[in-house]
């Protein structure tokens, strides 16, 4: 890591943990909880972080609703929908929260780019699903953030452990709202020690209050 990647990505230690969960088929959480299996990695093409395991930072509805939505779809492997929670310590984090981190995103693409014209590639783009406009398949996201994991990986610089980024998602909360009904922020896990521990999401006991 040389001096300037050094300045470049001085904050980018976190030195909390946060709680994320993810949606699933309540077989995979249960196997999971037991230590049975471990989460896999997703690597879609359209992977909206790149690839690795994804949760909802802080989010537990929203991942209800995704499980819920996805056991609607007969093309997925959730029958009975579920969630999992996780202990997430995102270490050396590609927070796309930050300014300094989303100017690097961003000079990584006009390099992507460049390589790809170079090479007589066509760049795939973001596009919408039938019906949704929220450019659910992000081929040019993913591709540009998996580029940047190979540059560093090829100049022998530190790897990133996770990457987090903010999505405004679905409907407007109210008309001119600047809200929406979906927003959450995404966590995308690299390297699997970062997570800390599992756990199945208990249900809040009315007796104690949280003030």
């Amino acid at each position: 890591m040389n001096s300037l990647d050094r300045a470049d990505f001085m904050y980018s230690n976190t030195p909390n943990f946060v709680i994320g969960f993810h949606g699933c088929d309540k077989s995979v959480s249960e196997k999971i909880i037991h230590g049975k299996t471990g989460l896999k990695k997703s690597e879609n093409e359209y992977d909206w972080l790149g690839h690795g395991m994804y949760f909802w930072e802080q989010n537990l509805e929203r991942a209800r609703e995704w499980a819920k939505e996805g056991a609607k779809n007969p093309n997925n492997s959730i029958k009975e929908p579920a969630v999992i929670g996780a202990v997430i310590d995102l270490g050396f984090c590609l927070n796309l929260l930050d300014s300094n981190n989303i100017k690097i995103l961003k000079n990584q693409y006009e390099i992507f780019e460049l390589e790809m014209d170079i090479a007589g590639k066509k760049i795939k783009q973001n596009r919408d699903v039938k019906g949704n406009s929220d450019l659910l398949l992000r081929f040019l996201d993913c591709a540009v953030i998996e580029h940047l994991h190979q540059h560093r990986k090829t100049n022998n610089q530190i790897p990133f452990d996770t990457v987090r980024g903010v999505f405004l998602e679905g409907e407007p909360i109210y008309e001119t709202s600047g809200f929406r009904e979906k927003s959450h922020i995404q966590i995308c896990v690299r390297n699997p020690n970062c997570i800390k521990g599992f756990f199945e999401p208990r249900d809040f006991d009315k007796r104690y209050p949280i003030v």
